[in-house]
């Protein structure tokens, strides 16, 4: 009996703090989903409509609260089309997060040899995309490319771009350290604040950047600027030191094997 009273007393001290941490731990996810995705367009909409429900029922709105009762399938309908894009970007993320997943995989990627492509094509000011794949799958984007599946080199990367082939206005997919396509179509940007300097490259980077996890280079032909797309966000104009921490932090690999030289 006192083993039970014990147990019970535990029980409700440790369940309300074990509630309370598993509700921040949810919240915080659901927050850093809704800003990568741009969804809080969706919550704007959705709080809308439950402020009108609550202040139709509170002030007796008979004739909208009737509205809002009666046509909320439809009003469900019409926010899953609407809001199509939010929707299915924010789908996406979730089957990605990496406390979903129960198994790692290491990727191992010559930074060195992507980066120093990268700085002879900005110095010659030739555009690039170079997408690199992490967790969702690109095949949809690989199918549009010519395959390759060749060893990731910078040689290969300056002949794709660095002159005016067939392949130079498409993109690059490197998959497990290899040039799996190129010449590939990115989904360009369904984003109405995106600069109006960026061009084609950008707005496509982005638009893939928003419908995967993965990590887009793109080199301006018009400036030479060297810009990373992930998480549904365009970093412009960045430095090299700045992109290969970055390379580091998001295309994991083993710290105590295959570590690769900083790039100087």
């Amino acid at each position: 009996m006192e083993r039970l009273k014990e147990f019970w007393v535990f029980n409700g001290v440790v369940s309300p703090i074990l509630d309370v941490i598993i509700l921040t731990f949810l919240i915080y996810q659901v927050y850093k989903l809704l800003v990568q995705t741009k969804a809080l367009q969706l919550i704007k909409g959705a709080s809308l409509i439950l402020i009108l429900y609550g202040l139709a029922f509170f002030l007796n709105l008979k004739t909208l609260l009737w509205l809002l009762t009666n046509f909320a399938t439809v009003l469900v309908i019409i926010i899953a089309v609407v809001f199509q894009p939010e929707l299915r970007s924010m789908f996406t993320k979730i089957g990605q997060k990496d406390w979903l997943r129960f198994s790692t995989e290491t990727k191992k990627i010559q930074f060195d040899t992507v980066l120093n492509a990268a700085e002879v094509l900005a110095g010659r000011k030739r555009g690039a995309l170079v997408v690199f794949t992490r967790n969702v799958g690109l095949k949809n984007i690989i199918d549009t490319g010519t395959k390759l599946n060749a060893e990731l080199s910078s040689s290969l990367i300056l002949t794709i771009f660095g002159h005016d082939t067939p392949m130079h206005d498409g993109a690059v997919v490197v998959q497990e350290g290899r040039i799996v396509a190129a010449g590939c179509f990115l989904p360009l940007s369904e984003q109405t604040d995106i600069r109006r300097s960026f061009g084609t490259r950008h707005r496509a980077a982005l638009g893939l950047a928003e419908e995967s996890d993965a990590l887009i280079l793109v080199i301006s032909e018009e400036t030479g600027a060297i810009s990373l797309a992930y998480d549904a966000n365009l970093y412009y104009d960045i430095s090299i030191d700045e992109i290969n921490s970055t390379f580091r932090e998001l295309l994991s690999f083993r710290k105590d094997e295959d570590v690769l030289p900083e790039v100087e």
